[in-house]
């Protein structure tokens, strides 16, 4: 498995070349060595256990997924690396897990002066994580005679990880056919705005991947544009759906997406929090009306759903306006999407299971179960929604102090934390939206690389392998 990925990753390499060609750059070498390296550790894997056992179960589906992305992001490192445009493999490292993993916090402070293959690698990156290659390499794992539906339930966020078709590999099918639709349908909109081919298709795989690598140093604040504004508001939105309720509204099903508890409170959430910020930041700061509301719709939508694009420092819009942004850093989109966070529906869970709480100090005796889509939900869910969020705000807590006792300020260790753990980007302090995370000590970087493999792979499938339990025979 880690050498077909590691494979798989050498072939996206190679679709950087036609950029190097086309713009005459110096870099096509580096993609061709980088993508050799990643051809021989793929075939020596795949040589050496030619002859081994191939089932799957749960366990080796926790260890291939993790494994699998330490793999994408040591061998996603090197074009970067070999290149020397990031002569500093903690920062290669850096760069290339934050875009597997759809976090979008960069080391870089001139983006634009990098080769346009390097970028287009960086937007790769973000595309192959955002829907997962986990998930791209269920569809062809027929071909080696293995089942795929424990690593579906490994990699896919959220509670729980819904089929679209009895057989997983016609789901993986289906989720990238959506995935690739709707990235192609965003490039041509944004065409129609101005944008050049190679920035439109960068910046769609930004946006559906919700990680928020742009081709530009002020991210979508370069473009002044108000079309490309909310084309991207729009896309960020459709980012957060959980992308099976997507494909039966795709299909003709728009009930199963408006009767969708989690999307009305995704919804209600992320269009009540963006008339809010958008009134406030009228009344408190020097913007017109459709500014303010462009603004406002814009960075709530980027912040919520975890894709990080900027068109402003929203640390400037007074205090209560920062303290709305970093709420919306723990909400995240819809489960089953590309976005990071604790996720919708655990909120919602959690906040039912405590009104339930409340009614049984009344009527104790009576058994109500939490109900989510009019069908009760298991006491395991609920447990485990409530053991995530536990854990989710120890380790936020564990983050920010460790980064504080490497020196940074409170406002910068805080934000730094929870902008890795939810796999936001931009956070707050010297790593807020106008900031780059190149001033954090290397061993800070490592650390929220660890975040973020942790957010993006939502805590369990990582810290089980952390467990003695984990390696004892069963």
């Amino acid at each position: 498995m880690l050498g077909l990925l590691s494979a798989i990753n050498g072939l996206f390499m190679l679709l950087c070349i036609p950029i190097s060609i086309i713009y005459q750059e110096p870099v096509i070498y580096s993609f061709i060595q980088s993508g050799l390296v990643c051809f021989f550790i793929g075939a020596a894997l795949l040589v050496a256990t030619r002859n081994h056992e191939k089932s799957i179960k749960k366990r080796e589906g926790y260890l291939i997924v993790t494994l699998g992305w330490l793999m994408l992001a040591f061998t996603g490192s090197l074009p970067y690396f070999i290149s020397g445009y990031i002569p500093y493999y903690t920062d290669a490292f850096f760069e290339t897990i934050s875009g597997y993993t759809t976090t979008g916090a960069t080391i870089l402070n001139e983006i634009e002066t990098l080769p346009k293959s390097i970028l287009f690698w960086r937007s790769i990156t973000h595309w192959i994580g955002g829907m997962g290659i986990i998930v791209l390499t269920i569809a062809i794992l027929p071909i080696l005679g293995i089942g795929g539906m424990q690593l579906f339930v490994a990699e896919s966020p959220g509670p729980s990880a819904d089929k679209l078709h009895p057989r997983i590999k016609e789901t993986a099918k289906r989720l990238w056919a959506i995935y690739v639709l709707l990235t192609g349908l965003q490039t041509v909109l944004l065409l129609f705005g101005g944008m050049t081919v190679f920035d439109a298709v960068n910046h769609a795989m930004s946006t559906l991947s919700t990680g928020g690598f742009s081709t530009k140093n002020a991210s979508i604040a370069h473009y002044e544009s108000l079309y490309i504004h909310w084309i991207i508001t729009v896309f960020m939105f459709i980012a957060g759906i959980n992308f099976t309720v997507t494909y039966f509204a795709l299909k003709g099903n728009v009930k199963r997406l408006v009767n969708n508890e989690e999307f009305k409170y995704y919804a209600f959430a992320a269009i009540g929090s963006s008339v809010l910020v958008s009134v406030l930041i009228y009344m408190l700061n020097d913007y017109s009306i459709s500014s303010a509301i462009t603004e406002g719709f814009f960075m709530v939508l980027a912040i919520g759903t975890s894709t990080g694009f900027v068109t402003a420092d929203y640390t400037t819009w007074t205090p209560v306006v920062t303290v709305i942004f970093f709420w919306l850093m723990f909400m995240g989109a819809s489960a089953g999407s590309t976005s990071g966070g604790v996720k919708v529906v655990r909120h919602l869970i959690i906040l039912k299971n405590s009104i339930l709480e409340l009614k049984k100090l009344i009527h104790p005796s009576a058994i109500i179960p939490v109900k989510l889509n009019n069908k009760a939900v298991s006491s395991d869910i609920v447990f485990n929604v409530l053991s995530f969020f536990l854990l989710y705000l120890i380790i936020f807590i564990f983050g920010a102090v460790f980064m504080a006792s490497l020196g940074l300020d409170f406002k910068t260790a805080i934000g730094a934390s929870i902008a890795c753990i939810g796999n936001i980007g931009p956070g707050l302090g010297d790593v807020g939206p106008v900031h780059s995370y190149a001033s954090i000590p290397s061993i800070g970087k490592w650390f929220l690389s660890f975040l973020m493999l942790l957010g993006r792979l939502e805590l369990f499938t990582v810290l089980v392998l952390l467990t003695p339990f984990f390696w004892r025979k069963s």
